[in-house]
């Protein structure tokens, strides 16, 4: 059995802050309660997006599935152009390794499952890709 509590994780290394590499700060913060190396399959993270952000994603080796808790963003699927509204309550799926961008309008909680899971090691490349890592290094 595993237990952890959110408040544990601030300032470990299961806390961490990335964000789009065309702004000069960090968009998001992103707390890592699962990982791979915790070996159940897939990663769990508690993360935030920051109000007036914009955030370029594309998960071409996860499926990420995500669900609101707090405030509002527009999702832009890259792919058909379709805008979704975000708010408490809403869930999406990129089951099918859409890239995408969150335009955040106020702080954006947001619970998300990664499968496979991440090493916690990964960044986001110049597409907004996370590279496929796996525990043992590679």
């Amino acid at each position: 059995m595993i237990v952890r509590r959110l408040e544990d994780l601030i300032g470990t290394d299961a806390d961490v802050e990335g964000g789009d590499r065309d702004q000069a700060e960090g968009t998001w913060r992103s707390r890592r309660l699962l990982l791979a190396r915790d070996g159940v399959g897939f990663s769990l993270h508690d993360t935030v997006l920051f109000a007036g952000t914009s955030t370029t994603m594309h998960y071409a080796n996860h499926i990420e599935a995500v669900y609101v808790i707090e405030g509002s963003a527009k999702l832009r699927d890259l792919e058909s152009g379709e805008v979704h509204a975000l708010a408490p309550g809403t869930m999406y799926v990129l089951n099918g390794n859409e890239r995408h961008t969150l335009d955040v309008d106020r702080d954006l909680r947001v619970v998300c499952v990664f499968n496979p899971p991440v090493t916690g090691r990964e960044i986001h490349d110049a597409d907004g890709v996370y590279p496929l890592l796996t525990e043992d290094g590679a």
